[in-house]
C-alpha cells in the first residue's frame, strides 16, 4: 500500500524528490506522479497544480489508480492567526471551505455532519509524535485550516473568514483534497509551513519564503511516514 503526498506547486514537492534515490514517473490527466520510496514508506508524490479543481482531480487519480491508504497534502500557506508566524508549520485537524455556502455540503451530497472534514486521528497522532520529538526555533501547530479559490488580500475579507471559521492558515487546496478523501474513505491529513501572515499584502512575501516553508513541511512529513500505523492502510483494499 502506498501513502499518497499532494503539493501544490513543483517548489513544495521538490524537496520530496531529493528524499529517494529512484522514482518512476507515471503521466495522466496532464500530471506526473512520482512512485518510489522514502525511507521505508511506498509513497507517490505530485505536484497538482494550484486551486481546488487541481488538488480534487490529484487526490482522486491517486485513489483511483495508484491505491493510496491515506492521503498527505504538504506545502504552504498564509497565517490567519497573530499567533501563527512566517515558518511555523500547521497540522490540520479539520478544514473547510470558506467559499463554499455550508449547506452545500450538509443538505446535499456528501451530506457530512457539518462543513468541516476532519483529519483522521491516527495521521495526527504520528504528527503529534513527530512534535514531541522536534526541537526548532518555529512553532508547530494543531489546529483547523480554510481553504478557497482566491488569494486573499483585503483585510475585509480576512476579517470574515476569521469571523466566520477562525482558521490558523489558508490555502487553495487542503479542502478539496480533504473532500475527495472523504467520499472515497481515505485518511487524510495536510502539513503547512507558513510564508506569509495575517497582516500582510501577501504574494511578495510568499515567493521570498515559499522554497524555504516547504522544505520544513516535507521534512516534517518525512518524520511523519515513520511513525505510522500499520492499521492506516486497512481501509482501501
Amino acid at each position: 500500500m502506498k501513502i499518497g503526498i499532494i503539493c501544490a506547486s513543483d517548489s513544495e514537492m521538490a524537496p520530496f524528490l531529493s528524499m529517494s534515490d529512484r522514482f518512476e514517473v507515471t503521466e495522466k490527466a496532464m500530471l506526473k506522479f512520482f512512485s518510489g520510496k522514502i525511507g521505508n514508506t511506498d509513497v507517490v508524490t505530485l505536484f497538482s497544480g494550484v486551486g481546488k479543481v487541481n488538488a480534487a482531480i490529484a487526490a482522486q487519480i491517486l485513489a483511483d489508480t495508484f491505491k493510496c491508504g491515506a492521503i498527505i497534502n504538504s506545502g504552504t500557506a498564509g497565517s490567519m492567526s497573530d499567533g501563527v508566524k512566517i515558518f511555523d508549520t500547521v497540522v490540520s485537524t479539520e478544514v473547510v471551505y470558506h467559499d463554499m455556502d455550508e449547506d452545500i455540503l450538509t443538505e446535499f451530497h456528501p451530506y457530512i455532519p457539518s462543513c468541516f472534514f476532519k483529519a483522521d486521528r491516527r495521521l495526527i497522532d504520528a504528527a503529534r509524535a513527530v512534535f514531541r520529538e522536534t526541537q526548532g526555533s518555529h512553532s508547530i501547530l494543531f489546529g483547523r485550516m480554510a481553504t478557497g479559490d482566491r488569494f486573499i488580500k483585503d483585510e475585509t475579507t480576512k476579517a470574515q473568514i476569521k469571523a466566520l471559521y477562525a482558521p490558523l492558515s489558508i490555502d487553495m487546496e487542503t479542502a478539496s483534497i480533504a473532500h475527495v478523501c472523504y467520499v472515497n474513505n481515505i485518511p487524510f491529513i495536510s502539513v503547512r509551513t507558513i510564508t506569509d501572515n495575517a497582516n500582510d499584502g501577501g504574494s511578495e512575501n510568499f515567493e521570498e519564503n515559499c522554497d524555504k516553508a516547504s522544505r520544513i513541511a516535507a521534512e516534517f512529513v518525512r518524520n511523519m511516514l515513520a511513525k505510522l500505523p500499520p492499521d492506516i492502510y486497512k481501509d482501501i483494499g
